[in-house]
């Protein structure tokens, strides 16, 4: 069964005019429920992250000032969020979600959490809306409890997963790919163990042929045993904040490239949802559900 991480604290209260869709953690479900896709006996409800599983991969001085509310205005602007201790609770919540979906992944192929992805956070500070890395934690649990031995993080979400390339760029046993815009944020990139840098108005055809020729080489020459995918849909031609040209059906097909090649290969896989800021809500509905809807239909 496909287990799906999800909680009501998920859709944090923000300014009204915050940039970024809460609201997509909140009607994402409703839709999946509403069209069949899952019933509620697939998503489970994360719990607060344990203190030992965030202190393996972020320092602990950036954690004391996280969880008493101390880090300083400079600090809280690269974040992108004002922060709240219901802001961090929030952090733990899905952090913890990533966590559990991997070791779902592990029984059943494939794990999701409706939301994570947040791989701009570095070991020890925040940017870009994330304050705790999941897919690292995760990697680290992983790794700690002898659950994996050589990791894979695909990241396609429009933006460098700079914080993971940070966190793991002397750990050989996760190898970080990430495929992002050349010129969107951060403009300073950290370096990956692979970058491919994607020009603006980068469209279907172009995307979809480097990522069909480059994800099997990778799991030929990394030979992992669990990859994380971060799924972000920021790639859409209207995102604000995207600067690529898919469509909603080459987002698609980029999620099918990667969950197809995940099922051949007996790889589990656990997906975090990452960025999305199209103009249209409903644009970002459709092409999270497809996510979802692929893993049930290649894996279940």
């Amino acid at each position: 069964m496909l287990k799906i991480a999800w909680s009501k604290i998920y859709k944090h209260p923000l300014p009204e005019n915050h940039r970024f869709p809460m609201e997509k953690y909140e009607l994402l479900p409703q839709q999946l429920l509403y069209e069949g896709t899952v019933t509620e006996e697939n998503f489970f409800q994360p719990e607060p992250l344990d203190e030992s599983l965030i202190l393996s991969t972020h320092d602990k001085e950036y954690w004391d000032k996280l969880k008493n509310l101390k880090l300083s205005r400079k600090e809280e602007r690269k974040t992108g969020f004002p922060l709240s201790k219901e802001l961090v609770d929030r952090e733990l919540i899905i952090t913890e979600g990533t966590v559990r979906a991997a070791k779902y992944a592990l029984e059943n192929g494939a794990a999701m959490n409706i939301a994570g992805g947040t791989h701009h956070a570095y070991t020890n500070r925040g940017e870009g809306f994330c304050l705790l890395n999941d897919i690292a934690v995760s990697s680290n649990y992983l790794l700690g409890q002898n659950l994996a031995n050589q990791i894979l993080v695909v990241d396609l979400d429009v933006h460098q997963g700079n914080g993971t390339a940070q966190i793991f760029e002397n750990e050989d046993r996760v190898f970080t790919f990430s495929m992002h815009g050349e010129k969107n944020y951060p403009l300073k990139k950290e370096q990956s163990d692979l970058d491919i840098e994607l020009p603006d108005n980068t469209g279907d055809k172009e995307y979809l042929e480097i990522l069909r020729n480059k994800l099997p080489e990778l799991i030929e020459a990394v030979n992992p045993d669990f990859v994380f995918f971060q799924s972000g849909v920021d790639v859409l031609a209207d995102d604000k904040l995207g600067r690529l040209a898919l469509t909603i059906n080459g987002c698609k097909q980029r999620d099918e490239i990667v969950l197809d090649t995940c099922y051949q290969n007996n790889l589990p896989v656990c997906m975090s949802m990452g960025g999305g800021y199209s103009k249209q809500l409903s644009k970002i509905i459709e092409a999270h559900s497809n996510t979802y809807r692929l893993a049930q239909k290649i894996f279940f």
